[in-house]
């Protein structure tokens, strides 16, 4: 089970819970949990995080590759999340908004930091598989060997990338979104995101055969 990304210690902004707080279904709509979070709706908010937060954490952590500076990034996310409540408007889809967010804060702590590339891994997950479900996995000693090396390849590889050639492939490749919804995360046309997955692959494809020769 991922732990909570924010913890309570004292008094919290969000602290006040609405009378109505109980009456919340889990099923609710992330745009109507928004709407109970700018009114200081803690459940609401809390709601949110439980949702979002893993998608989050392990979006972040295979941009930069390094989980401390991803777990500090995704709490970043979901505090800006609660500063943002009271001004935000549903004119597209939370999930594609609390993207653009974190692909955004992504970006610019490459830019305050001045590196083209973050942190890579010193204990690089498997090849197509998120830290938590890591944990999960029991293969054999040569398994974890030829995995780690793999996965060392494909993390050198993908962190190399140009910046939105990343994000693009991540969104892709990993979170599964539709050409048109990695548009609206990235602001860009559909056919931007198109051209931008091509080169991606390509430039994956020619590193990885690069490390295998």
């Amino acid at each position: 089970m991922t732990k909570p990304l924010l913890k309570k210690k004292g008094k919290k902004p969000y602290s006040h819970l609405s009378p109505f707080t109980k009456m919340i279904d889990p099923l609710t709509e992330d745009e109507e949990l928004m709407a109970g979070t700018a009114q200081g709706d803690e459940y609401s908010f809390e709601l949110l995080v439980k949702r979002h937060q893993s998608r989050m954490l392990n979006l972040i952590y295979r941009f930069i590759g390094n989980r401390t500076q991803a777990r500090d990034l995704a709490q970043e996310v979901f505090i800006r999340v609660w500063q943002a409540a009271p001004r935000y408007k549903p004119q597209a889809k939370f999930t594609t908004w609390i993207y653009r967010l974190a692909a955004n804060l992504c970006l610019n702590e490459l830019k305050s930091c001045g590196r083209k590339k973050l942190f890579f891994s010193e204990s690089p997950a498997v090849p197509g598989r998120t830290p938590t479900e890591e944990r999960n996995v029991s293969p054999s000693a040569e398994d974890i060997l030829l995995a780690e090396e793999r996965s060392r390849q494909i993390s050198h590889a993908l962190q190399s990338l140009p910046e939105n050639q990343r994000i693009a492939l991540i969104l892709k490749k990993y979170d599964n979104l539709s050409y048109h919804e990695i548009a609206k995360v990235m602001e860009c046309s559909v056919s931007a995101v198109e051209s931008l997955l091509v080169r991606a692959k390509k430039n994956l494809q020619e590193k990885l055969i690069f490390h295998e020769k």
